[in-house]
């Protein structure tokens, strides 16, 4: 009995490694087959997200080109 156990405890650690990696590898599967439409809907969406970025982008420089102008104006 009690060789029994200790083999079920040796194999417990490579049967769930394996069964590990084989559920990670059929999860990259279901992801690679992903549709047309929603890779165009990530594409899309980085888009906008760069336009935002520029918008944030022109703003922080005008605000620092604004500040610049006040402090090269001084107090009076």
């Amino acid at each position: 009995m009690g060789e029994t156990l200790y083999a079920l405890a040796v194999l417990a650690c490579p049967v769930g490694l394996g069964a590990t990696m084989w559920f990670m590898m059929r999860g990259n599967k279901q992801q690679e087959t992903a549709s047309p439409a929603a890779a165009a809907h990530g594409e899309a969406e980085v888009v906008a997200l760069r336009a935002e970025l520029d918008q944030l982008r022109a703003e922080l420089r005008d605000e620092r080109s604004s500040s610049r102008t006040t402090a090269e104006d001084g107090p009076r």
